[in-house]
């Protein structure tokens, strides 16, 4: 089976079986140990192998996968011939970059409705009251068929909610206008922090996250979010909005030779941060479950106590560099990385991970059966690209060649709940005005019977006549039947990528 070399020592060399690619991993280590080397090289092997990648880059130094190394040096030649990599050459990697907000990449967005109103409170910070009123506003936007794009949809929704809560509150539960308000208000700081970037179409497709080029290499998909890691709920809402999206879209597969996608998530402390108890429960759902649609997601932090036990015991394959312990804190965090392996007798896996060097780790990954195997000291394999980041003539070239810019470049901007509420309040104000007396009176063209049943029928300028009822009878039931079709996944998003 094909895998991808972790690192070698004297003694052994650790690999990662692509069978075990999609039962997940953990690379872990302080600042300045390897942890992104290590990241790059997986994410390079995975390519290799056909498997398309997604990853953020929070440093900028990620970007390097997009182009290969200089020329081995005599220090790398002596490393490579280390490791037994005979017929390493450099090369560069086929890479997309993507940015929410379209400097460094090409835009990403996602639906008001598509992100869902559980991963919605989370960006808002709203509390257990007012996110149940937002649960409540898209419960009602679905059943009118009112489409949710963009934050201005968004803001109308609120607007409608609060105009008509009495109406809404006798039918679905109590709204308050308080908790209107202070929807609103978060709505507002969200748009400072540049959200509306975000929220919109063309919607991301998760297709185009998972290609390969010509050549059978799976593409390595870059996030640029040194500005968005600023952000820390818009970013790792982000990422949990996306990782549910492959949950509810792909199909079932089972254990597969090479898994069909990598994810990885840097940063990882920022997904659990003051994240509520429940949130926490479905993200341990999903990256249990993903597993089976074969996608494996890899975890970047400094500390493995960094991601809950619950889902800390899912990640089978386990790079660490190492931690220093100057604190308490960091001492018990020694001992509990050491304890997540699997215990080699000859290796003192407490001492060891203190005394690690640049560029060496411990790592265990899973063997046959998917038992993982004894824990080892290692030197870290090195990856093809460059390490480090690159010039902005060399980013826009990579993004002058993707195959997918001219689909997400450009923004979109089509009718949906801001302007169908609008039209609606428009339509309104023009029934309640009085109408307009004819100058002639007893003719066809004025009060007479003809004009009286023609404008019954037809309707005039200022009131609607029976036809354009019925034809709006019908357009608010299809669209109420189409709101009703509407699932929404085990993170609050639509199902099945319905937009």
């Amino acid at each position: 089976m094909p895998s991808i070399l972790i690192g070698r020592n004297d003694a052994a060399a650790v690999e990662l079986d692509s069978r075990y690619g999609n039962r997940h991993g953990m690379i872990a280590g302080a600042t300045g140990t390897g942890k992104s080397v290590t990241l790059m090289l997986m994410a390079e092997g995975f390519s290799r192998l056909g498997v398309p990648c997604f990853l953020a880059d929070a440093k900028g130094d990620l970007a390097g996968l997009s182009q290969a190394a200089a020329a081995p040096s005599d220090k790398l030649k002596d490393r490579l011939a280390k490791l037994g990599l005979a017929g390493w050459a450099p090369q560069a990697n086929p890479v997309v970059f993507w940015d929410i907000y379209g400097k460094l990449g090409h835009p990403v967005r996602a639906t008001v409705s598509e992100m869902g109103p559980t991963l919605l409170s989370r960006i808002l910070e709203l509390n257990d009251t007012q996110e149940g009123v937002l649960e409540v506003v898209f419960r009602v936007a679905d059943d009118e068929g009112l489409l949710l794009l963009d934050l201005g949809d968004l803001r109308a929704m609120l607007a409608f909610a609060a105009e008509h809560a009495k109406d809404i509150s006798a039918k679905y539960g109590l709204i308050s206008a308080q908790s209107v308000a202070a929807i609103q208000r978060a709505l507002l700081k969200l748009e400072q922090d540049g959200a509306d970037n975000f929220f919109g179409e063309p919607a991301l497709e998760l297709a185009d996250l998972m290609r390969q080029d010509m050549s059978g290499r799976g593409v390595i998909n870059v996030l640029a979010a040194d500005t968005l890691i600023l952000k820390p709920r818009l970013y790792s809402t982000f990422l949990l909005w996306l990782l549910s999206e492959l949950f509810e879209q792909l199909p079932e597969v089972g254990d597969l030779d090479v898994p069909k996608m990598a994810f990885f998530f840097d940063e990882a402390h920022l997904l659990f941060d003051d994240a509520p108890a429940a949130l926490r429960q479905r993200v341990e759902q999903v990256v249990r479950l993903i597993r089976s649609k074969g996608v494996g997601v890899y975890f970047c932090s400094q500390n493995p106590d960094d991601v809950p036990g619950e889902i800390l015991g899912q990640l089978g394959n386990r790079v660490q560099h190492a931690l220093r312990a100057y604190t308490p804190r960091d001492q018990k965090a020694v001992k509990a990385a050491a304890e997540t392996f699997a215990k080699n007798p000859r290796l003192d896996v407490v001492e060891t991970i203190g005394t690690l060097g640049t560029g060496e780790a411990l790592a265990s990954t899973l063997g046959d059966g998917g038992v993982p195997s004894p824990v080892q000291k290692v030197m870290v394999s090195t990856p093809t690209c460059r390490i480090g980041a690159i010039t902005p003539e060399e980013r826009g070239t990579i993004r002058s060649r993707s195959p997918v810019g001219a689909k997400y470049d450009a923004a979109v901007n089509r009718e949906s709940a801001e302007e169908m509420l609008a039209a609606r309040a428009t339509a309104k104000n023009d029934d309640a005005a009085p109408p307009v007396k004819s100058a002639s009176k007893g003719d066809d063209e004025g009060n007479g019977w003809g004009g009286a049943v023609r404008d019954a029928v037809f309707g005039t300028k200022r009131r609607q006549g029976m036809l354009e009822t019925m034809a709006k009878s019908m357009v608010r039931t299809a669209g109420s039947r189409a709101g009703q079709q509407i699932v929404r996944g085990i993170l609050g998003s639509i199902f099945g990528g319905k937009r």
